[in-house]
Protein backbone atom coordinates (compact mmCIF):
# COMPACT_ATOMS: atom_id res chain seq x y z
CA UNK A 1 0.00 0.00 0.00
CA UNK A 2 1.13 3.48 -0.70
CA UNK A 3 2.73 5.20 2.37
CA UNK A 4 0.48 8.92 2.49
CA UNK A 5 1.00 12.42 3.03
CA UNK A 6 -2.21 14.13 4.30
CA UNK A 7 -2.92 17.36 2.73
CA UNK A 8 -0.04 20.34 3.37
CA UNK A 9 -0.79 23.40 2.11
CA UNK A 10 -4.88 22.96 3.78
CA UNK A 11 -3.81 21.36 7.02
CA UNK A 12 -4.78 24.00 9.89
CA UNK A 13 -2.59 25.63 12.16
CA UNK A 14 -3.42 25.39 16.42
CA UNK A 15 -4.02 28.97 16.87
CA UNK A 16 -2.17 30.05 19.86
CA UNK A 17 -1.52 33.66 21.33
CA UNK A 18 0.58 35.97 19.32
CA UNK A 19 3.27 35.97 22.13
CA UNK A 20 3.72 32.43 22.17
CA UNK A 21 3.93 32.30 18.34
CA UNK A 22 6.97 35.02 18.40
CA UNK A 23 8.99 33.03 21.07
CA UNK A 24 8.46 29.83 19.24
CA UNK A 25 9.38 31.41 15.73
CA UNK A 26 12.10 32.67 17.69
CA UNK A 27 13.52 29.64 19.35
CA UNK A 28 12.98 27.72 15.34
CA UNK A 29 14.71 30.63 13.88
CA UNK A 30 17.41 29.92 16.16
CA UNK A 31 17.69 26.57 16.03
CA UNK A 32 18.28 26.91 12.09
CA UNK A 33 20.63 29.37 12.11
CA UNK A 34 22.37 27.47 14.35
CA UNK A 35 22.15 24.35 12.03
CA UNK A 36 23.26 26.13 8.76
CA UNK A 37 26.14 27.96 10.67
CA UNK A 38 27.26 23.87 11.43
CA UNK A 39 27.42 23.44 8.16
CA UNK A 40 29.95 25.98 7.48
CA UNK A 41 31.95 25.70 10.80
CA UNK A 42 34.84 23.82 9.57
CA UNK A 43 35.79 25.32 6.59
CA UNK A 44 35.09 22.90 4.31
CA UNK A 45 31.93 24.12 3.00
CA UNK A 46 32.04 27.93 1.48
CA UNK A 47 28.13 28.32 2.06
CA UNK A 48 24.81 26.78 3.56
CA UNK A 49 21.73 27.93 2.89
CA UNK A 50 18.14 26.70 4.35
CA UNK A 51 14.64 27.83 3.59
CA UNK A 52 11.57 26.70 5.63
CA UNK A 53 7.82 26.38 5.33
CA UNK A 54 5.49 26.21 7.68
CA UNK A 55 1.80 24.14 7.69
CA UNK A 56 0.23 27.91 7.65
CA UNK A 57 2.42 29.08 4.66
CA UNK A 58 5.29 31.33 6.60
CA UNK A 59 8.47 30.92 5.07
CA UNK A 60 12.31 31.97 6.68
CA UNK A 61 15.55 31.78 4.94
CA UNK A 62 18.83 31.43 6.59
CA UNK A 63 22.52 31.26 5.59
CA UNK A 64 25.80 31.14 6.36
CA UNK A 65 29.69 31.32 5.05
CA UNK A 66 30.37 32.95 2.01
CA UNK A 67 28.92 32.91 -1.23
CA UNK A 68 32.43 33.75 -3.27
CA UNK A 69 35.82 32.56 -2.28
CA UNK A 70 37.38 35.32 -4.82
CA UNK A 71 35.21 38.05 -3.09
CA UNK A 72 34.06 37.12 0.15
CA UNK A 73 30.66 38.53 1.06
CA UNK A 74 27.79 36.99 2.97
CA UNK A 75 25.97 34.06 0.85
CA UNK A 76 22.22 35.17 -0.55
CA UNK A 77 20.17 33.73 2.00
CA UNK A 78 17.85 32.52 -0.64
CA UNK A 79 20.24 32.64 -4.36
CA UNK A 80 19.29 30.22 -6.68
CA UNK A 81 21.39 27.33 -6.91
CA UNK A 82 21.97 24.05 -8.95
CA UNK A 83 19.07 21.07 -7.35
CA UNK A 84 20.87 18.33 -9.07
CA UNK A 85 18.39 15.38 -8.66
CA UNK A 86 15.57 17.11 -7.22
CA UNK A 87 14.75 17.80 -11.01
CA UNK A 88 13.92 14.21 -10.99
CA UNK A 89 10.82 14.49 -9.29
CA UNK A 90 9.83 17.03 -11.73
CA UNK A 91 9.87 14.56 -14.45
CA UNK A 92 8.66 11.92 -12.80
CA UNK A 93 5.52 14.74 -11.92
CA UNK A 94 5.65 14.98 -15.81
CA UNK A 95 5.42 11.74 -16.79
CA UNK A 96 2.66 10.29 -14.14
CA UNK A 97 0.31 13.78 -15.29
CA UNK A 98 0.54 12.22 -18.73
CA UNK A 99 0.12 8.58 -17.53
CA UNK A 100 -3.28 10.34 -15.96
CA UNK A 101 -3.91 11.54 -19.48
CA UNK A 102 -3.98 8.30 -20.90
CA UNK A 103 -0.55 9.34 -23.14
CA UNK A 104 1.46 6.98 -21.70
CA UNK A 105 1.54 3.78 -19.51
CA UNK A 106 3.06 3.20 -16.28
CA UNK A 107 4.05 -0.35 -17.06
CA UNK A 108 4.23 -0.31 -20.70
CA UNK A 109 7.73 -0.84 -22.07
CA UNK A 110 9.96 1.52 -23.08
CA UNK A 111 10.03 -0.06 -26.42
CA UNK A 112 6.02 1.26 -27.30
CA UNK A 113 8.01 5.02 -27.15
CA UNK A 114 11.35 4.75 -27.75
CA UNK A 115 11.84 1.54 -30.34
CA UNK A 116 15.22 0.40 -30.88
CA UNK A 117 16.80 2.82 -28.08
CA UNK A 118 18.01 0.61 -25.00
CA UNK A 119 19.70 -2.61 -26.73
CA UNK A 120 22.89 -3.53 -25.12
CA UNK A 121 24.60 -6.30 -22.83
CA UNK A 122 21.65 -7.46 -20.64
CA UNK A 123 19.32 -4.69 -21.87
CA UNK A 124 16.27 -4.34 -24.00
CA UNK A 125 13.58 -2.35 -24.01
CA UNK A 126 11.01 -4.59 -24.54
CA UNK A 127 11.71 -5.77 -20.76
CA UNK A 128 11.94 -2.71 -18.81
CA UNK A 129 8.65 -0.61 -18.02
CA UNK A 130 8.16 3.28 -17.58
CA UNK A 131 7.20 2.59 -13.83
CA UNK A 132 10.80 0.46 -13.23
CA UNK A 133 12.25 3.57 -14.61
CA UNK A 134 11.16 6.19 -12.50
CA UNK A 135 11.55 3.88 -9.26
CA UNK A 136 14.53 3.09 -10.24
CA UNK A 137 14.31 -0.73 -10.30
CA UNK A 138 14.87 -1.59 -13.92
CA UNK A 139 18.96 -2.03 -14.30
CA UNK A 140 19.75 0.21 -16.31
CA UNK A 141 23.65 1.05 -16.13
CA UNK A 142 25.22 4.29 -14.97
CA UNK A 143 26.25 6.44 -17.40
CA UNK A 144 27.73 9.59 -14.86
CA UNK A 145 31.05 7.57 -14.09
CA UNK A 146 32.24 8.99 -17.56
CA UNK A 147 31.28 12.56 -17.03
CA UNK A 148 32.77 12.76 -12.87
CA UNK A 149 35.58 10.73 -13.60
CA UNK A 150 36.93 14.10 -15.17
CA UNK A 151 34.29 16.45 -14.61
CA UNK A 152 37.38 19.29 -16.15
CA UNK A 153 36.74 18.01 -19.70
CA UNK A 154 32.55 17.73 -19.58
CA UNK A 155 32.28 20.88 -17.19
CA UNK A 156 31.21 23.44 -20.63
CA UNK A 157 30.80 20.81 -23.17
CA UNK A 158 26.97 20.34 -24.55
CA UNK A 159 26.22 16.83 -24.38
CA UNK A 160 22.56 15.53 -26.13
CA UNK A 161 20.57 13.10 -24.30
CA UNK A 162 21.12 10.36 -26.98
CA UNK A 163 24.80 10.74 -25.74
CA UNK A 164 24.01 9.91 -22.68
CA UNK A 165 22.29 7.02 -22.85
CA UNK A 166 24.84 5.74 -25.50
CA UNK A 167 27.96 6.30 -22.58
CA UNK A 168 25.12 3.91 -20.39
CA UNK A 169 24.91 1.31 -22.89
CA UNK A 170 28.62 0.75 -22.76
CA UNK A 171 28.11 -1.01 -20.00
CA UNK A 172 26.09 -4.14 -18.89
CA UNK A 173 22.61 -4.59 -16.99
CA UNK A 174 22.93 -4.02 -13.39
CA UNK A 175 20.50 -7.04 -12.84
CA UNK A 176 16.70 -7.91 -14.38
CA UNK A 177 14.27 -5.62 -15.10
CA UNK A 178 12.33 -5.20 -11.65
CA UNK A 179 14.64 -7.55 -9.46
CA UNK A 180 15.91 -5.05 -7.18
CA UNK A 181 16.38 -1.09 -6.24
CA UNK A 182 19.44 0.55 -7.72
CA UNK A 183 20.15 4.22 -8.41
CA UNK A 184 20.95 4.61 -12.05
CA UNK A 185 20.66 8.43 -13.23
CA UNK A 186 20.43 7.07 -17.01
CA UNK A 187 16.35 6.23 -15.78
CA UNK A 188 15.82 9.62 -16.17
CA UNK A 189 17.33 10.34 -19.40
CA UNK A 190 15.19 7.78 -21.09
CA UNK A 191 12.12 9.08 -18.67
CA UNK A 192 12.54 12.94 -20.30
CA UNK A 193 12.99 11.34 -23.77
CA UNK A 194 9.31 9.30 -23.46
CA UNK A 195 7.94 12.93 -22.38
CA UNK A 196 9.04 14.47 -25.49
CA UNK A 197 8.46 11.60 -27.91
CA UNK A 198 4.80 11.88 -26.56
CA UNK A 199 4.27 15.42 -26.52
CA UNK A 200 6.37 16.63 -29.29
CA UNK A 201 8.47 19.31 -27.42
CA UNK A 202 11.20 19.74 -25.56
CA UNK A 203 11.38 18.72 -21.82
CA UNK A 204 12.35 21.87 -20.40
CA UNK A 205 9.11 23.37 -22.35
CA UNK A 206 6.51 20.69 -20.78
CA UNK A 207 8.42 20.88 -16.98
CA UNK A 208 7.61 24.84 -17.39
CA UNK A 209 4.04 24.64 -18.33
CA UNK A 210 3.17 21.75 -16.58
CA UNK A 211 4.78 22.73 -13.20
CA UNK A 212 6.60 25.96 -13.02
CA UNK A 213 4.28 27.94 -13.94
CA UNK A 214 0.97 26.01 -12.78
CA UNK A 215 1.73 26.39 -9.40
CA UNK A 216 3.69 29.85 -9.41
CA UNK A 217 7.30 29.19 -8.95
CA UNK A 218 9.13 32.24 -9.79
CA UNK A 219 12.84 31.65 -9.66
CA UNK A 220 12.60 27.76 -10.90
CA UNK A 221 13.66 26.98 -14.37
CA UNK A 222 15.11 24.31 -16.74
CA UNK A 223 18.06 25.65 -18.33
CA UNK A 224 17.89 25.79 -22.03
CA UNK A 225 20.31 23.88 -24.46
CA UNK A 226 23.71 25.14 -23.75
CA UNK A 227 22.76 27.69 -21.43
CA UNK A 228 25.69 27.67 -18.43
CA UNK A 229 25.09 30.97 -15.93
CA UNK A 230 22.94 30.81 -13.53
CA UNK A 231 20.09 33.52 -14.01
CA UNK A 232 19.90 35.50 -10.64
CA UNK A 233 22.05 35.61 -7.77
CA UNK A 234 23.53 33.08 -6.19
CA UNK A 235 26.30 31.80 -4.21
CA UNK A 236 29.10 30.10 -6.37
CA UNK A 237 29.62 26.17 -6.20
CA UNK A 238 32.81 24.74 -6.05
CA UNK A 239 34.54 21.36 -7.05
CA UNK A 240 37.84 20.29 -6.99
CA UNK A 241 38.79 19.48 -10.64
CA UNK A 242 40.43 16.03 -9.34
CA UNK A 243 39.77 14.52 -5.94
CA UNK A 244 41.84 15.99 -3.58
CA UNK A 245 42.70 19.29 -5.18
CA UNK A 246 42.19 23.17 -4.51
CA UNK A 247 38.46 23.75 -4.84
CA UNK A 248 37.39 26.05 -8.19
CA UNK A 249 34.52 28.00 -9.17
CA UNK A 250 31.83 25.87 -11.51
CA UNK A 251 28.96 28.24 -11.38
CA UNK A 252 29.37 28.61 -15.21
CA UNK A 253 28.49 24.92 -16.55
CA UNK A 254 27.10 23.54 -19.09
CA UNK A 255 24.24 21.25 -17.11
CA UNK A 256 23.37 18.78 -20.47
CA UNK A 257 25.21 16.19 -18.92
CA UNK A 258 22.75 15.90 -16.22
CA UNK A 259 19.50 16.95 -17.96
CA UNK A 260 16.09 15.09 -17.03
CA UNK A 261 17.86 13.81 -14.11
CA UNK A 262 19.36 17.17 -12.74
CA UNK A 263 19.80 19.92 -14.85
CA UNK A 264 17.15 22.34 -13.19
CA UNK A 265 17.86 25.27 -11.01
CA UNK A 266 15.44 26.45 -8.38
CA UNK A 267 15.88 28.23 -4.56
CA UNK A 268 15.05 26.30 -0.88
CA UNK A 269 12.52 28.54 -0.72
CA UNK A 270 10.75 27.54 -4.04
CA UNK A 271 11.82 23.29 -3.54
CA UNK A 272 9.70 23.84 0.13
CA UNK A 273 6.81 25.25 -2.17
CA UNK A 274 6.88 22.35 -5.27
CA UNK A 275 7.43 19.28 -2.41
CA UNK A 276 4.05 21.26 -0.61
CA UNK A 277 2.21 21.54 -3.71
CA UNK A 278 2.69 17.93 -5.30
CA UNK A 279 2.15 16.21 -1.72
CA UNK A 280 -1.07 18.55 -1.47
CA UNK A 281 -2.34 17.40 -4.71
CA UNK A 282 -1.67 20.09 -6.52
CA UNK A 283 -0.22 18.88 -9.17
CA UNK A 284 -1.42 15.33 -9.92
CA UNK A 285 -4.63 13.34 -10.02
CA UNK A 286 -5.03 10.57 -6.49
CA UNK A 287 -3.77 7.85 -8.27
CA UNK A 288 -1.08 9.33 -10.04
CA UNK A 289 0.20 10.72 -6.40
CA UNK A 290 -0.47 7.37 -4.53
CA UNK A 291 1.63 5.16 -7.64
CA UNK A 292 4.13 8.01 -6.81
CA UNK A 293 4.38 7.38 -3.20
CA UNK A 294 4.46 3.43 -3.69
CA UNK A 295 7.84 2.72 -2.27
CA UNK A 296 10.36 -0.18 -2.36
CA UNK A 297 13.31 -0.34 0.14
CA UNK A 298 16.54 1.97 -1.32
CA UNK A 299 18.81 -0.56 -0.58
CA UNK A 300 22.11 0.55 -0.04
CA UNK A 301 20.92 4.42 -0.34
CA UNK A 302 23.07 6.24 2.69
CA UNK A 303 19.70 7.85 4.82
CA UNK A 304 18.63 4.53 7.21
CA UNK A 305 15.38 3.32 6.50
CA UNK A 306 14.70 4.86 3.27
CA UNK A 307 12.04 4.01 0.83
CA UNK A 308 11.63 5.33 -3.16
CA UNK A 309 8.82 5.80 -5.08
CA UNK A 310 8.32 7.35 -8.60
CA UNK A 311 11.11 9.80 -8.22
CA UNK A 312 9.83 10.31 -4.84
CA UNK A 313 12.37 9.10 -1.87
CA UNK A 314 10.58 8.94 1.96
CA UNK A 315 12.85 8.98 5.05
CA UNK A 316 12.04 7.87 8.62
CA UNK A 317 12.74 11.43 10.89
CA UNK A 318 14.00 10.53 14.57
CA UNK A 319 10.82 11.84 16.27
CA UNK A 320 9.11 8.51 14.44
CA UNK A 321 7.70 10.65 11.78
CA UNK A 322 8.62 10.76 7.96
CA UNK A 323 9.27 13.08 5.38
CA UNK A 324 8.98 12.75 1.75
CA UNK A 325 11.41 14.62 -1.07
CA UNK A 326 14.43 13.34 -2.99
CA UNK A 327 17.45 15.60 -2.55
CA UNK A 328 20.60 16.08 -5.19
CA UNK A 329 23.94 16.19 -5.96
CA UNK A 330 26.10 18.04 -8.62
CA UNK A 331 29.26 19.17 -9.00
CA UNK A 332 28.87 22.60 -7.37
CA UNK A 333 25.59 21.96 -5.25
CA UNK A 334 24.25 19.73 -2.54
CA UNK A 335 20.51 19.68 -1.34
CA UNK A 336 18.72 18.10 0.88
CA UNK A 337 14.99 18.25 2.75
CA UNK A 338 11.19 17.39 2.38
CA UNK A 339 7.80 17.67 3.51
CA UNK A 340 6.42 16.66 7.02
CA UNK A 341 3.29 14.40 6.78
CA UNK A 342 2.15 17.76 8.63
CA UNK A 343 2.73 19.87 5.97
CA UNK A 344 5.84 21.33 7.75
CA UNK A 345 9.06 21.76 4.91
CA UNK A 346 12.60 22.00 4.89
CA UNK A 347 15.28 22.76 2.42
CA UNK A 348 18.85 22.88 2.47
CA UNK A 349 21.71 23.77 0.25
CA UNK A 350 25.64 23.74 0.50
CA UNK A 351 28.02 25.24 -2.35
CA UNK A 352 29.99 21.99 -2.85
CA UNK A 353 29.26 18.00 -3.32
CA UNK A 354 30.34 15.63 -0.45
CA UNK A 355 33.72 14.89 0.09
CA UNK A 356 32.41 11.26 1.94
CA UNK A 357 29.53 9.28 4.08
CA UNK A 358 30.33 11.87 6.74
CA UNK A 359 29.37 14.79 5.08
CA UNK A 360 25.76 12.89 3.36
CA UNK A 361 25.05 12.27 6.94
CA UNK A 362 25.60 15.84 8.38
CA UNK A 363 23.24 17.05 5.88
CA UNK A 364 20.73 14.20 6.61
CA UNK A 365 21.21 14.97 10.01
CA UNK A 366 20.76 18.73 9.50
CA UNK A 367 17.41 18.15 8.28
CA UNK A 368 15.86 16.04 10.32
CA UNK A 369 16.97 18.16 13.58
CA UNK A 370 14.97 20.85 11.25
CA UNK A 371 11.91 19.43 10.66
CA UNK A 372 11.76 17.98 14.40
CA UNK A 373 12.80 21.19 15.97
Amino acid sequence: MPEHVPAAVSAARRSAPRNERDERDQHGGDVMQGLVDELVRDGVRPAALAATRERDGRTRTYAAGTGDLAAPAPAPADGQIRIGSNTKTFTAVVVLQLVGEGEIGLDEPVETYLPGLLRGEGIDGCRITVRQLLQQTSGLPEYVQAVAGDYAAFQQRYLEPRELIAMALEGKASFEPGERWEYSNTNYIVAGLIVQKVTGRPLGEVITQRVVRRIGLRHTYFPLPGEMTIREEHPKGYHPGLPGEPLRDVSVSDPGSAWAAGAMVSTNEELNTFLVALLDGELLEPAQLDAMRTTVPATGHPGAGARYGLGLKSQPLSNGGVYWGHGGDIPGYETRGGVTEDGRAVSFAVTVLPGGLSDLQQMDDVVDSALCR
